[in-house]
Parts: structure tokens; sequence; C-alpha cells
């Protein structure tokens, strides 16, 4: 296959874009244009968005997040690698769905809608559906984040963690990801090679889910495949290590 030298990287729910900076700067430093778009609602400092919420986070779905990528591709000149973490794992399979993008990774992603998740996902996310909650977005406490996200990593570190990427998220995304059939994937739809990365102590999407999504698509036209980093969280773009996993998304690609 002919190579993109395009990259656009996909924050997932509960951060932003800041997750990307020290990607961006390593692909680019490899010879890539990347691109680390901000979801709809989520764009700003981290601190500043937990100070005073986004005036359009409330009003954002997974929906709009597959939109907005898809737009910004549209005004590329070639169609990109695309990369996305936790929620934007499933928006990368829709874009790799939809035509837009030359091959995808998803990183500890979520789950499409037709594919249950098990029981410890729909523990930790609950609080992020909103259902019994009289708030209108979802603000994780330190401790969520800590179960969450960082569990691999030290008090301090995840102390700093938290200041420097912790968000407010809307509803309306898991809500949509869950309950909308847009979030549907046919996985017997030819399409680009896709691969799957997997945090073996990922306590939102652990590594059975990965390898169960993955294995969807094993009567398809089109290449899968699947790596699981052990150890990792759902932290793995941020944890200390990253490299590790960002040169194995690019040795993959650029070996296709």
């Amino acid at each position: 296959m002919s190579k993109s030298k395009t990259i656009v990287l996909i924050h997932g729910n509960f951060v932003n874009d800041n997750t990307w900076t020290e990607w961006k700067k390593y692909y680019e430093q490899k010879g890539y244009k990347v691109y680390t778009p901000a979801n709809p609602g989520h764009d700003g400092a981290p601190s500043d968005l937990r100070a005073k919420v986004h005036p359009s986070l409330i009003e954002t779905g997974f929906i709009d997040i597959v939109n907005n990528i898809s737009t910004l591709i549209n005004t590329l000149p070639e169609k990109p690698l695309v990369i996305g973490h936790s929620m934007a794992g499933m928006a990368v399979l829709k874009l790799i769905e939809l035509g837009k993008a030359i091959a995808g990774v998803t990183i500890d992603g979520a789950p499409p809608k037709n594919v249950f998740p098990p029981f410890q996902t729909l523990k930790t996310v609950l609080p992020a559906f909103g259902f019994f909650s009289s708030k209108k977005y979802f603000m994780g406490s330190r401790e969520w984040y800590d179960y969450a996200f960082f569990n691999t990593i030290t008090d301090s570190e995840k102390r700093n963690a938290f200041e420097k990427f912790a968000v407010p998220e809307s509803y309306k995304v898991s809500r949509e990801l869950v309950l909308n059939s847009f979030s549907n994937i046919d996985f017997k739809k030819a399409h680009e090679p896709i691969l799957f990365i997997g945090g073996g102590s990922d306590n939102i999407f652990p590594p059975n889910l990965t390898e169960t999504i993955a294995r969807k698509y094993r009567n398809s036209t089109g290449r899968v495949d699947l790596k699981i980093f052990e150890g990792k969280s759902h932290f793995i773009c941020g944890e200390p290590g990253w490299e590790t996993v960002a040169d194995y998304i690019l040795n993959w690609y650029e070996a296709l």
C-alpha cells in the first residue's frame, strides 16, 4: 500500500487533546504531519475546563465527534493514519468503516454498540452515563481517575496526571455509544488495516474486551492485528514507556 505521511490522533473521553502533545512531537520528529484536534466542547486548558465547563460540552455526542474528525480529514491532501484512544478507538473503527482512513489504530478502545462489554467496564463507566445524576455533565473525582485511568503509576504521578489532563465529559457521548445505531459496526465489511492495542492492566476496557472486539472482524475482508501490552493501564498513552507503544504502532504501519 502507498503510505500516507499524515496522522490524526483522536483523544478519548475524560481528557482532551493535551494528552497527545508528546506523541505529536515524537511523530513529527519522524517525518509525519500530525493533527491532534480537540473534540467538540473539549478545547482549552484542562484546569480552565474544570473551573468552568466548555459551553458546547453538554451538546456533544459521539456522532458529533466522528463528524468533526471526518470534516478535518476531508480537508487533508491524503487519507491519514488515524489513531484513537478509549472512546476514540471506537471512533477509529467508525472512520475506517466510512472509508476515511488509510489505516486505523484503536488503543484501549471502547466497544461498538453491538459488542456487549464485561461487568468490569460497566461498573467503572456507569457514572459517565449520568442516568442517575442531576448534574448536566460528568466530572470524575480524583479517586475515580486513580482507579480508572492511573492505576499503574505512583501517587505523585497520579496527582500530576489529574491536574494536567482531567476534564469534564458529556453524558451524551457515552449514551450515544450504547444507545444509537450509528455506534454499530459492520464487522463483515471490507476495510483498511486495523491494529488493536490493549493495556493488560486497563480497568475501563480490559484486554479481554479488546480481544473480543478484534475477533469480531475474523470473517471480514481486511487485515486485523492485535497487541496487548502487559502492565499498561488505561493511561497507556501517557504513563512512562508510552514511546514503546508509539514505536510499535509506527513499525506496524510502516510494514504494511
